[in-house]
Protein backbone atom coordinates (compact mmCIF):
# COMPACT_ATOMS: atom_id res chain seq x y z
CA UNK A 1 0.00 0.00 0.00
CA UNK A 2 1.19 3.41 -0.93
CA UNK A 3 1.36 5.92 2.06
CA UNK A 4 2.78 8.88 0.78
CA UNK A 5 4.20 10.33 -2.94
CA UNK A 6 7.05 13.22 -3.74
CA UNK A 7 7.03 14.42 -7.25
CA UNK A 8 10.06 16.19 -8.56
CA UNK A 9 10.62 17.95 -12.12
CA UNK A 10 12.62 21.38 -13.24
CA UNK A 11 9.26 23.43 -13.17
CA UNK A 12 7.02 21.43 -10.11
CA UNK A 13 7.56 19.64 -6.79
CA UNK A 14 4.25 18.15 -4.97
CA UNK A 15 4.52 16.32 -1.77
CA UNK A 16 1.25 13.49 -1.43
CA UNK A 17 -0.47 15.49 -4.67
CA UNK A 18 0.16 19.26 -2.68
CA UNK A 19 2.29 21.59 -4.60
CA UNK A 20 5.63 22.89 -2.96
CA UNK A 21 6.02 26.50 -3.20
CA UNK A 22 9.32 27.09 -4.78
CA UNK A 23 10.98 29.98 -6.63
CA UNK A 24 13.55 28.22 -9.10
CA UNK A 25 13.62 26.37 -12.10
CA UNK A 26 15.70 23.39 -12.75
CA UNK A 27 18.85 22.47 -10.84
CA UNK A 28 18.76 25.21 -9.21
CA UNK A 29 15.60 23.87 -7.56
CA UNK A 30 17.01 21.21 -6.29
CA UNK A 31 19.30 23.54 -4.35
CA UNK A 32 16.59 25.62 -2.88
CA UNK A 33 14.77 22.62 -1.84
CA UNK A 34 17.96 21.10 0.14
CA UNK A 35 18.28 24.65 1.73
CA UNK A 36 14.23 25.53 2.98
CA UNK A 37 13.31 21.59 3.49
CA UNK A 38 16.68 19.91 4.91
CA UNK A 39 20.04 21.89 5.26
CA UNK A 40 21.89 19.39 7.42
CA UNK A 41 23.76 16.71 4.84
CA UNK A 42 26.64 19.03 3.96
CA UNK A 43 27.55 16.04 1.30
CA UNK A 44 24.52 17.13 -0.53
CA UNK A 45 27.38 19.69 -1.93
CA UNK A 46 29.18 16.98 -3.56
CA UNK A 47 26.90 15.33 -5.12
CA UNK A 48 25.87 14.48 -8.93
CA UNK A 49 22.28 15.91 -9.84
CA UNK A 50 20.98 12.11 -10.12
CA UNK A 51 21.90 11.68 -6.56
CA UNK A 52 20.33 15.36 -5.36
CA UNK A 53 17.64 14.81 -7.01
CA UNK A 54 17.01 11.43 -5.23
CA UNK A 55 17.91 12.55 -2.19
CA UNK A 56 15.94 15.06 -1.82
CA UNK A 57 13.14 13.57 -3.38
CA UNK A 58 13.47 10.86 -0.36
CA UNK A 59 14.00 13.27 2.35
CA UNK A 60 10.46 15.32 1.83
CA UNK A 61 8.93 11.17 1.58
CA UNK A 62 10.54 10.49 4.93
CA UNK A 63 9.55 14.26 6.26
CA UNK A 64 5.80 13.55 5.20
CA UNK A 65 6.10 10.21 6.92
CA UNK A 66 7.03 12.15 9.94
CA UNK A 67 8.94 9.30 11.67
CA UNK A 68 12.48 10.68 11.24
CA UNK A 69 14.72 8.59 14.14
CA UNK A 70 18.05 7.91 11.84
CA UNK A 71 17.94 4.39 13.85
CA UNK A 72 19.36 1.10 12.05
CA UNK A 73 16.61 -0.79 10.75
CA UNK A 74 16.84 -3.79 8.18
CA UNK A 75 13.08 -3.98 7.27
CA UNK A 76 13.31 -0.90 4.89
CA UNK A 77 14.29 -0.98 0.91
CA UNK A 78 15.34 1.74 -1.52
CA UNK A 79 14.45 0.76 -5.06
CA UNK A 80 14.48 3.50 -7.92
CA UNK A 81 14.53 2.80 -11.91
CA UNK A 82 15.22 4.88 -14.55
CA UNK A 83 16.15 5.06 -17.91
CA UNK A 84 19.65 6.71 -18.02
CA UNK A 85 21.44 5.40 -15.80
CA UNK A 86 24.34 7.58 -14.10
CA UNK A 87 24.26 9.37 -17.86
CA UNK A 88 25.26 12.73 -16.81
CA UNK A 89 28.19 11.46 -14.29
CA UNK A 90 29.22 9.44 -16.52
CA UNK A 91 29.82 12.28 -19.01
CA UNK A 92 30.93 14.06 -16.80
CA UNK A 93 33.72 11.59 -15.51
CA UNK A 94 34.44 11.24 -19.45
CA UNK A 95 35.82 14.77 -20.01
CA UNK A 96 38.61 13.80 -16.68
CA UNK A 97 40.29 11.40 -19.10
CA UNK A 98 39.22 12.11 -22.41
CA UNK A 99 42.08 14.49 -23.57
CA UNK A 100 45.59 12.69 -23.16
CA UNK A 101 47.54 15.88 -22.63
CA UNK A 102 45.37 17.05 -20.04
CA UNK A 103 44.65 13.56 -18.62
CA UNK A 104 43.02 13.83 -14.99
CA UNK A 105 40.57 11.26 -13.60
CA UNK A 106 38.25 12.52 -11.12
CA UNK A 107 37.70 9.95 -7.99
CA UNK A 108 34.99 12.70 -6.98
CA UNK A 109 33.19 12.35 -10.40
CA UNK A 110 34.17 8.46 -10.80
CA UNK A 111 32.20 7.84 -7.80
CA UNK A 112 28.81 8.63 -9.29
CA UNK A 113 29.56 6.81 -12.26
CA UNK A 114 26.86 4.29 -10.84
CA UNK A 115 23.13 4.87 -10.54
CA UNK A 116 23.32 2.79 -7.39
CA UNK A 117 25.08 5.54 -5.53
CA UNK A 118 21.33 7.31 -4.93
CA UNK A 119 20.23 4.52 -2.92
CA UNK A 120 23.08 3.87 -0.59
CA UNK A 121 23.49 7.58 -0.07
CA UNK A 122 20.03 6.88 0.84
CA UNK A 123 20.26 4.00 3.28
CA UNK A 124 23.43 5.28 5.09
CA UNK A 125 21.71 8.66 5.62
CA UNK A 126 18.86 6.81 6.96
CA UNK A 127 20.58 3.52 8.28
CA UNK A 128 18.80 1.41 6.32
CA UNK A 129 20.09 -2.50 5.81
CA UNK A 130 17.47 -3.37 3.85
CA UNK A 131 17.84 -3.82 0.25
CA UNK A 132 19.27 -1.26 -1.99
CA UNK A 133 18.82 -1.72 -5.96
CA UNK A 134 19.01 0.79 -8.69
CA UNK A 135 17.30 -0.90 -12.07
CA UNK A 136 17.79 0.75 -15.61
CA UNK A 137 14.78 0.14 -17.89
CA UNK A 138 13.62 1.85 -21.37
CA UNK A 139 10.69 4.18 -20.49
CA UNK A 140 8.81 4.92 -17.00
CA UNK A 141 6.35 1.46 -16.49
CA UNK A 142 4.53 1.73 -13.97
CA UNK A 143 3.35 -1.74 -13.86
CA UNK A 144 7.49 -3.14 -14.44
CA UNK A 145 7.88 -0.63 -11.46
CA UNK A 146 5.17 -1.74 -8.68
CA UNK A 147 5.75 -5.78 -9.95
CA UNK A 148 9.30 -5.53 -9.15
CA UNK A 149 8.36 -3.32 -6.04
CA UNK A 150 6.19 -6.13 -4.54
CA UNK A 151 8.56 -8.79 -5.69
CA UNK A 152 10.78 -7.12 -2.79
CA UNK A 153 8.14 -7.69 -0.58
CA UNK A 154 8.64 -11.44 -0.60
CA UNK A 155 11.57 -11.23 1.57
CA UNK A 156 10.19 -11.61 5.29
CA UNK A 157 12.51 -8.89 6.53
CA UNK A 158 10.95 -6.14 4.06
CA UNK A 159 7.75 -4.19 5.82
CA UNK A 160 8.69 -0.82 3.37
CA UNK A 161 9.63 -0.09 0.44
CA UNK A 162 10.82 3.85 -0.74
CA UNK A 163 10.67 3.54 -4.22
CA UNK A 164 9.96 4.44 -7.91
CA UNK A 165 11.12 6.42 -11.11
CA UNK A 166 14.82 8.85 -10.45
CA UNK A 167 15.95 9.70 -13.91
CA UNK A 168 18.61 12.53 -14.68
CA UNK A 169 19.77 13.07 -17.95
CA UNK A 170 21.85 16.33 -17.62
CA UNK A 171 21.06 19.18 -14.95
CA UNK A 172 17.99 20.77 -16.67
CA UNK A 173 16.32 17.49 -17.28
CA UNK A 174 14.95 15.20 -14.30
CA UNK A 175 12.10 13.98 -12.76
CA UNK A 176 11.66 11.83 -9.87
CA UNK A 177 8.13 9.94 -8.66
CA UNK A 178 8.97 8.17 -5.85
CA UNK A 179 6.75 6.80 -3.14
CA UNK A 180 6.72 4.86 0.02
CA UNK A 181 5.50 1.47 0.16
CA UNK A 182 4.30 -0.53 3.03
CA UNK A 183 3.62 -4.05 3.26
CA UNK A 184 0.00 -5.17 3.51
CA UNK A 185 -1.22 -7.91 6.43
Amino acid sequence: MIKHQVYISPNEVKVDGKTLTHNEKGSALLTELYRNNIGDYPKFFKMDTLSKLGFIASELLLNAEGDRVFEPREDRAVIFFNRNASLQADTHYQSTIQNPENYFPSPAAFVYTLPNIVTGEIAIRNKYFGETSFMVIDDFDEKIIMKNLENAFQDPITKSIIGGWVDCSDEEHFEAHIFLMEKDN
